[in-house]
């Protein structure tokens, strides 16, 4: 039964507001241009007196709708929370008093912006629902983890100490992965004196012990499908058999590789047995440990009296032939190696040649005990190693003495320190591959890990590198197929004591995600959100380009081509509604109409005044905020400014340019995150695509006669607090010299 809509405003007078503003005024506004007529202006509307008064008019008055004037919508969350109606805010703070000055002069444009947020503020609530939340909800709170190395044995003891269950899947025979490999491991703690057991051993056997956890080894996953809270995986075991699974969030955790040596020559690898690899390594101090001798040369089966350490073997290479990036734990591993032959005969020759040491997670003190025990480093570039026989000579730069001819001769064993390669699976959307031929041969180069029933492809999207999709700054674990997230060296490089970390990080997330399913609510980062799309298939076109654009994989099409939302993947960016040229898609609480009619609530002044008027549509995680604690530094910005927060610039509508231009806006302000390999979006593709969308409007402009400047796109960070009001002053002097717009009046 639908409740009447019921509206009220509330106007609040602390902080400063009453002594700025006419409120007599702000009340007359919202009861004459903003038709509400219940108008309750209060000297401090966060205090328990304020909210009592608010929760009382919805208790027992029969308010399902409230605007307050007041602070942030960022501020005070606590306070006005009243999640059983829906709720507007205006911005008076941070958005009007805080970012001009307290004088005469600026007294009549202070107020006219405070009047315009509450016009907006009136229609945004009267055009706004509140979200009911998605029925089509699962309930599943066991956590899926793929992967039993390290990371995956932590993140499924970890979740299942919280009391959820877990479903741990682990390709080969036995749980450990690279980490079981290991001989033994760099010291996490202090005193990092000396190289340490592995611990998987104890991580076996806590598994083992934990009635929460169901292990599944000699496995792999055949088909994922489904949604947060409601997922199936089909995993494909040893029998030949294929058992379902019903899970509710997933941690991939499926580790890394180490980079092929073979693609090494130059180094010796492949000519020569006395070269390995850092694995090779562990082989062959585990074989040492087991006989209870010294590390052997792999040619003859003599005792190693030499060894060298080539570091940044095949990585950091700017030419694009090898790995390009740092893998983070090699120069620890190599510390860590060298340990092994120095702790058995102090007179081992052991040399690490390193352009950058590079010892994360111990202040160098692993490096100094390395030290301590004679473990020589020597900053050089190698350029070859030449087997001679049993041995090798390694040919370096040193970069110290700036001998481009170095050596050392007669080394035993030369150990190449190759890198992480990320185990991520396919990274393409074979249904894009032209031909069956061609995407059946692109998909034998590539094993899935998730198999997902997912229009854009089987396996997590992935960075230029193969490293699945994540940001480490806005959103680590996160990737762009909502309930699934990555952990340990999958997401990045890293050594275990941060895979340890990761996989933590990782399951709190999947938890919150499960959680949030069943009750219909987004993830990160509207986590909360009752929200979802819908649409009006009435007017849809079958454009297809909501379903290709939609960052999360949470639109298909159905057996007649329109959209088939599935809601418990959507996070709520509305990028699909952005992207509606016919305008059909909305949310409850965010549509073309809720901004839209923002945008024509704000009083337009003549040509004549002298007065822009400027729209701002903020990213309401990055430059919204930046905006907010420029405020706080009491930064000045432009009195002909009005800011209209949006879920993400991927959601702008391109009508909602065209209806402030039609309505004499004299510029059109987008402010958005940082696109491109180094994205910070939280919506992975909204600001990227908000970006293509705007360098179209140009034709647009030109049609109206207008000059290109007056619609600018900006990518913006949250710490952009001072470059933020230089950009917004900046363009209103630009606006000022190309005029106003001839719109106004019209």
């Amino acid at each position: 039964m639908a409740v009447e809509k019921k509206v009220a405003a509330y106007i609040c007078q602390g902080c400063g507001l009453g002594e700025r503003l006419d409120t007599a005024a702000l009340v007359d506004v919202v009861k004459k241009e903003g038709k509400i007529q219940q108008v309750k202006p209060h000297p401090f509307l966060c205090s328990n007196a304020g909210v009592a008064m608010i929760q009382n008019d919805i208790d027992n008055e029969g308010v399902s709708h409230i605007m307050i004037g007041a602070c942030s919508r960022r501020s005070k969350t606590d306070a006005f929370n009243f999640p059983e109606v829906a709720m507007a805010r205006a911005n008076l703070r941070e958005g009007v008093i805080w970012i001009r000055p307290d004088t005469e002069e600026a007294r009549e444009t202070t107020q006219e912006m405070a009047e315009d947020y509450l016009r907006m503020g009136c229609a945004e609530i009267k055009t706004m629902r509140q979200p009911e939340g998605n029925p089509n909800t699962g309930t599943s709170r066991t956590l899926l983890v793929v992967g039993g190395g390290i990371t995956g044995m932590t993140a499924a003891l970890e979740a299942a100490k919280t009391g959820y269950p877990v479903v741990l899947v682990e390709k080969s025979g036995q749980l450990g992965g690279w980490a079981a490999k290991l001989y033994k491991r760099v010291p996490s703690h202090e005193p990092y004196k000396a190289p340490v057991d592995n611990g998987v051993a104890d991580m076996v056997s806590a598994i083992e012990a934990d009635p929460n956890i169901k292990v599944y080894l000699n496995a792999t996953i055949a088909k994922t499908s489904g949604a947060p809270g409601r997922f199936q995986a089909e995993i494909a075991t040893e029998s030949g058999s294929t058992v379902t699974e019903d899970v509710g969030a997933i941690v991939q955790a499926t580790g890394f590789a180490l980079y092929d040596a073979n693609k090494l020559p130059e180094f010796g690898y492949g000519k020569s047995p006395n070269v390995v690899d850092q694995g090779g390594l562990e082989q062959l101090a585990r074989e040492a440990a087991e006989r209870g001798g010294p590390i052997l040369r792999p040619s003859d089966g003599q005792p190693v009296k030499s060894v060298v350490f080539v570091q940044c073997a095949g990585q950091r290479d700017a030419s694009g032939t090898h790995l390009a990036y740092c893998s983070g734990h090699c120069c620890n591993t190599s510390i860590k190696q060298a340990m092994y032959f120095k702790d058995v005969n102090a007179d081992i020759d052991t040399t690490v040649l390193y352009t950058d040491l590079r010892t994360p997670g111990n202040g160098e003190d692993f490096y100094r005990s390395g030290q301590e025990k004679g473990v020589i480093f020597t900053k050089g570039k190698v350029s070859s190693v030449e087997p001679a026989g049993n041995t090798c000579k390694v040919n370096f730069h040193d970069l110290i003495l700036d001998d481009q001819h170095a050596c050392i001769e007669n080394a035993d064993l030369v150990v190449l320190a190759t890198g992480q390669v990320p185990n991520s699976g396919v990274n393409i959307d074979f249904k894009a591959v032209e031909g069956e031929e061609a995407a059946a041969e692109v998909e034998k180069k590539t094993i899935s890990i998730l198999n997902l029933d997912y229009r854009q492809g089987k396996d997590v999207p992935q960075l230029k590198y193969g490293f699945t999709d994540s940001h480490f700054i806005c959103f680590p674990y996160e990737t762009r197929r909502t309930g699934i997230y990555t952990a340990g060296p999958v997401r990045r490089p890293m050594d275990i004591a941060q895979a340890r970390e990761d996989a933590t990080g990782a399951t709190l997330k999947a938890i919150q995600a499960l959680e949030n399913a069943a009750i219909g609510s987004a993830a990160h980062p509207r986590s909360g959100d009752l929200s979802y799309p819908s649409v009006r298939m009435e007017g849809c076109t079958q454009c297809k380009r909501c379903t290709v654009e939609c960052p999360f994989g949470a639109i298909d099409e159905d057996a007649k081509g329109y959209p088939l939302m599935n809601e418990s993947r959507c996070r709520r960016c509305g990028t699909c509604m952005g992207a509606c040229p016919v305008r059909v898609i909305s949310f409850e609480n965010y549509s073309v109409d809720t901004v839209g009619s923002q945008i024509k609530a704000v009083s337009i002044p003549d040509e004549f005044s002298e007065k822009p008027r400027i729209l701002v549509l903020a990213c309401e995680n990055d430059a919204y905020p930046a905006m907010d604690m420029a405020a706080m530094n009491r930064t000045e910005a432009s009195a002909f400014v009005r800011v209209v927060p949006v879920r993400c610039l991927g959601s702008v509508n391109t009508i909602w340019i065209t209806d402030a231009l039609n309505s004499g806006y004299d510029g059109v302000m987008l402010m958005g995150c940082k696109h491109g390999d180094e994205y910070q979006c939280h919506f992975v593709k909204g600001s990227e695509l908000a970006n293509y969308r705007m360098s179209k409007i140009d034709d647009t402009l030109k049609g109206f006669n207008l000059e290109t400047d007056r619609v600018q796109t900006y990518e913006v960070a949250i710490t952009d607090i001072d470059r933020v009001p230089k950009l917004i002053n900046d363009f209103e002097k630009r606006m000022f010299e190309i005029g106003m717009s001839p719109f106004k009046g019209f």
